[in-house]
C-alpha cells in the first residue's frame, strides 16, 4: 500500500486575551465616577492632572463632587512627556495622601504620569531600575515588575492611545531619552469619555492625539502577518471613525460626539493589539516620532507622526507588499495598474495635510544638522527593533530623515 503524503499542519488558531475595564462614555459620564469608586472600594484617591486642567476647566470641581470624601488629594504637576522630576513629585504626593487609587485627569501626559506613579510606588527605586534595556546585538529586555499596583482610572480630555496601554514611557531630562517600563497590571480599571470633559481640550490638542492614533491604525493594517478577524475588524472600524471624526474636532454642533468617537478609535486600536495586530509594520515611524517629540517643543506627539508616517511607509516599500496592499484596499486604492504602496503613502500624507498638520521636519523647527542625532537616538527605541524592514545602521535613518526634512 502506497503511503500518502502527510497533510500540511494547520495554521495555529489565534488567541485573544482581554482585560477587565469599564468604559463610561457620553454626556454625564464623569458623574458615574462615584459608583466606580464603590465598585473598586477605594477610599483615598489621588487625582493626577496638569495645571491647565486644574486652573482653566471645571473638571476638578466635577471630580470632587463625584468622589466626595474619597478624594485624598490633587497632584497638578503632570507635564508634557512625563519627565522624571514631575513623576517623582507625584510619587511623593501619593505617599503623603496615603492614596489607595490614582485617577488620571487629562490627556496622555496625565495618563502616563499616573501610571508611572503606580509603578514607582509599588516597585520602589528609580525609573532607570525598571526600564527596558537594549543590550548590543540582542533583543530589548523589559524587567518584570511583579509588585501589585494600585488601581488607576482615566478621565480623558483627549483621545490618547496611552489610555489602555501596558507600557509607560517617561523622559529623563538629563539625557533627553525615553525610559520605557512595561507592566500589564497598570492598565486602568475604568476610563471615562465624558463629552464635556473632552470639549475642554483645544481642538489642536485633540487633533494631535488622534493623529498619532491614525498612524498606529495605518501601521496595524499593514501587519506582515495575516490579521485575524477580531484585529482586522477593530482596526477597520477605528480607521473609519478616524477618517470621519478627525476633520470634525474643531466644529460646533458635532465636535462632542466626534471626540467621543475618536476615543473609541483609540480604544479599538489598542484592543486590536491585544487581538494580535502587532506593531512590526511601522516600527521605524514610532522610533523616529518618539525622538522628535522628545527633542523639539514645537513638535508634539501628533505632529511627529504626521511627519514620519508616509516616509516610513515608503522606506518599507517592497518589504511588506501584502500588508501595504491590505491598507491600500482599506483606503480605497484600486490595485489594477496602480503602485498601491506609493499611492497608500500619498493618501496618508494627503490626509494629514488636509488636517493642517506638518509633514516636513523643517515645519516643526528641527534643524537639518540635528538629523544624525535624531537617527542615533531612534536606533535605541523599542519600536525600531520590530520594524518590518530591518534597519541596518544609523546611515539608513539619516537618509530617511533627509527626505523628511
Amino acid at each position: 500500500m502506497t503511503s500518502q503524503p502527510s497533510s500540511p499542519a494547520p495554521k495555529p488558531a489565534f488567541r485573544f486575551v482581554g482585560y477587565p475595564v469599564r468604559v463610561y462614555a457620553g454626556d454625564g459620564a464623569l458623574d458615574r465616577l462615584g459608583e466606580e469608586a464603590d465598585r473598586l472600594r477605594f477610599r483615598r484617591a489621588l487625582v493626577v492632572c496638569g495645571q491647565s486642567v486644574a486652573r482653566h476647566t471645571n473638571l476638578l470641581e466635577r471630580v470632587t463632587r463625584a468622589l466626595g470624601d474619597r478624594l485624598a488629594g490633587v497632584f497638578d504637576g503632570a507635564q508634557a512627556g512625563s519627565p522624571l522630576p514631575s513623576v517623582g513629585l507625584g510619587v511623593a504626593a501619593a505617599r503623603q495622601a496615603g492614596a489607595d487609587a490614582i485617577i488620571a485627569l487629562g490627556g496622555g501626559s496625565a495618563v502616563v504620569t499616573a501610571r508611572a506613579i503606580t509603578i514607582l510606588l509599588a516597585e520602589g527605586g528609580d525609573a532607570h531600575d525598571h526600564a527596558t534595556t537594549y543590550p548590543p546585538g540582542q533583543p530589548p529586555v523589559s524587567p518584570r515588575l511583579l509588585q501589585p499596583k494600585l488601581p488607576n482610572l482615566a478621565v480623558l480630555t483627549t483621545p490618547t492611545t496611552a489610555a489602555t496601554r501596558s507600557g509607560t514611557a517617561v523622559i529623563d531630562p538629563e539625557t533627553g531619552h525615553r525610559l520605557e517600563m512595561f507592566d500589564p497590571k497598570t492598565r486602568p480599571s475604568a476610563v471615562f469619555w465624558d463629552t464635556e470633559a473632552l470639549l475642554t481640550a483645544p481642538a489642536d490638542l485633540c487633533r494631535n492625539a488622534a493623529a498619532a492614533c491614525y498612524s498606529g491604525v495605518v501601521g496595524g493594517l499593514q501587519s506582515r502577518e495575516e490579521l485575524n478577524p477580531l484585529a482586522q475588524g477593530d482596526l477597520a472600524q477605528a480607521l473609519a471613525l478616524l477618517r470621519t471624526s478627525l476633520p470634525q474636532v474643531g466644529g460646533q454642533d458635532d465636535a462632542g460626539p466626534a471626540r467621543v468617537n475618536l476615543c473609541a478609535a483609540a480604544w479599538l486600536y489598542n484592543r486590536a493589539w491585544d487581538a494580535g495586530a502587532g506593531g512590526n509594520a511601522l516600527g521605524v515611524v514610532s522610533a523616529l516620532a518618539h525622538s522628535l517629540d522628545t527633542r523639539y517643543p514645537q513638535c508634539d506627539h501628533g505632529a511627529a507622526y504626521s511627519i514620519a508616517t508616509a516616509p516610513g511607509m515608503r522606506f518599507n516599500a517592497g518589504h511588506n507588499r501584502a500588508g501595504q496592499a491590505r491598507l491600500a484596499a482599506m483606503l480605497g486604492v484600486e490595485s489594477a495598474g496602480v503602485d498601491a504602496e506609493n499611492e497608500a503613502a500619498r493618501r496618508v500624507e494627503d490626509f494629514y495635510q488636509a488636517l493642517g498638520m506638518p509633514t516636513r521636519l523643517r515645519q516643526v523647527g528641527a534643524p537639518r544638522e540635528d538629523i544624525p542625532g535624531i537617527a542615533r537616538d531612534a536606533m535605541t527605541d523599542f519600536g525600531l527593533h520590530r520594524n518590518v524592514r530591518r534597519v541596518k545602521d544609523v546611515a539608513e535613518l539619516v537618509e530617511l530623515l533627509e527626505g523628511m526634512w
